[in-house]
């Protein structure tokens, strides 16, 4: 099963529609809300130069956004 990590923030749309996605197609994954927990926040911004939630990383790769086309390739 690979990795999955998915950094978020409670009220953010598009995080909710990443993890709702990965929950409907039965794929585990780990969820860091970067608003409360500093650690995964700068992890996040060290593994994507981004600020911005939704980044989710599968075994290595990052994705900024919710891109489904991008989470389906690499899963």
């Amino acid at each position: 099963m690979q990795e999955v990590k998915v950094f978020s923030t409670p009220d953010c749309i598009y995080c909710n529609m990443a993890k709702e996605f990965f929950k409907e197609n039965h794929i585990k994954f780990k969820e860091f809300n970067v608003a409360e927990n500093k650690k995964a926040r700068e992890e996040m911004i060290e593994k994507s130069g981004q600020m911005g939630v939704p980044v989710i990383e599968i075994e290595g790769q990052i994705i900024v956004g919710f891109n489904k086309d991008k989470i389906k390739s690499l899963l």
